[in-house]
């Protein structure tokens, strides 16, 4: 299986070569062209994602991820022409200076080459991918999961299509079938793979970082949570925890863990209100639970399980704690560093949280739904990062490519 991937990857090394020498205005008009290919084909894509559908059982929570309607669709394309919009990330010069021996060094970016992305069952992430990779000058390899493989395939189809039409390389983009053995193969790909990006849960990260040759950058799981301080406005901590929590379920910047000074657990019943209307599934510490009994219709006694867990489901725990410094490391022991947020008006307690708290993005009195390469004012993403080295937070063009040193002369010898 190994060995016969081997040419696969070897035509996307020599696309990516080709597509280095495309302008940006061409690559621009490549990415609209597929836009509007996809707007063209929306029956035959939404055909191909009720027939993923059908294969999903209906209670699994990542049905929303994977469902496609035509303003999905129509705000895909939104996203990609705004992406073909955004200025190019490359040749951009990062660095120079001129040297004593009369050298002119400089810092510019360009293309990684080769990206593969590892993801579930998410068919928007097909489309951000190509996107992205393409605007920044790489060619990408697909690896979906088998939840979207009928939709995957229309769409990928449909841009190989776009692109042989225009004489461009088909092999800007690529879809790899089967399963395991695949992932495998991509995450080994060193001669001919630049860079892997998995998108997906804990389990899928954990086995792309443990597996993987060719360099990672980690998207991490989401497991957020929003602290309601003593000093926070109940009201507005209502309208923010249920944003965060129902406005996507599936979504790895939702809600899944809020943590509540004692000094306001009597609000808990106006707070969680809301969530009775989505029936969302509440798992409260002894303090919260006593709070909400006969209050609130859908409340449970949380286990220790229940904190530091990414639901991604109508399911929400409740931590109660004794103040500040309680709730930072209430946080600190069970984030995941993604995303988390402190409601509060003091402005001592919102900046100790800022400056204590280690997630790629951290909010004051704010919605952590607004982990989004789209509400950043990056037209798209290709994953939140969760780690330190090269990218943290929303990876819109500029994480998505490198630099190389351009070295300018005129005879110099050492």
């Amino acid at each position: 299986m190994m060995q016969s991937l081997n040419p696969t990857f070897q035509a996307a090394r020599t696309a990516s070569r080709k597509l280095a020498l495309r302008t940006d205005e061409e690559i621009s008009r490549i990415i609209n062209a597929v836009a509007d290919e996809a707007l063209n084909n929306i029956p035959a894509i939404l055909e191909a994602n009720r027939s993923d559908m059908d294969r999903m059982d209906p209670e699994n929570p990542k049905r929303d991820r994977l469902l496609l309607t035509e303003e999905r669709l129509r705000d895909i394309v939104a996203d990609m022409r705004a992406v073909a919009a955004l200025p190019s990330p490359l040749g951009i010069t990062l660095m120079s200076v001129e040297r004593p021996n009369g050298l002119r060094i400089d810092k510019v970016t360009v293309p990684f080459g080769v990206i593969g992305i590892v993801y579930e069952a998410r068919p928007n992430v097909t489309f951000d991918v190509f996107s992205l990779c393409m605007k920044a000058g790489s060619a990408c390899i697909l690896k979906g999961g088998s939840d979207a493989q009928d939709t995957n395939i229309v769409v990928v189809a449909m841009m190989r299509r776009v692109l042989s039409q225009n004489g461009w390389d088909t092999d800007c983009v690529n879809l790899l079938s089967g399963g395991h053995e695949a992932t495998a193969c991509l995450l080994n790909a060193v001669d001919f793979v630049d860079l892997i990006i998995p998108r997906g849960s804990k389990n899928l990260i954990q086995y792309v970082r443990n597996n993987a040759k060719v360099p990672v950058i980690e998207t991490g799981a989401g497991v957020c949570h929003t602290y309601v301080h003593e000093s926070g406005n109940v009201e507005m901590a209502r309208d923010i925890v249920f944003n965060a929590k129902t406005r996507r379920v599936s979504v790895c910047n939702a809600l899944d863990c809020l943590v509540i000074d004692r000094a306001r657990v009597l609000s808990l019943p106006e707070i969680c209100a809301p969530l009775a209307d989505k029936r969302v599934m509440i798992f409260a510490d002894s303090a919260a639970y006593k709070a909400l009994e006969g209050k609130y219709p859908y409340l449970y006694e949380a286990e220790a399980d229940d904190f530091g867990r990414e639901w991604l489901d109508y399911k929400m725990s409740i931590a109660t704690v004794d103040g500040l410094r309680q709730a930072i490391e209430f946080v600190s022991n069970h984030t995941s560093h993604h995303s988390e947020a402190i409601i509060a008006e003091d402005k001592a307690a919102q900046d100790a949280f800022l400056k204590e708290i280690d997630a790629a993005c951290v909010y004051v009195n704010a919605s952590t739904a607004f982990t989004d390469g789209g509400q950043f004012g990056f037209g798209a993403e290709i994953g939140i990062s969760t780690q330190k080295l090269h990218a943290r937070g929303p990876m819109a063009l500029p994480e998505i490519t490198t630099y190389k040193y351009i070295v300018r002369g005129n005879g110099q010898v050492r």
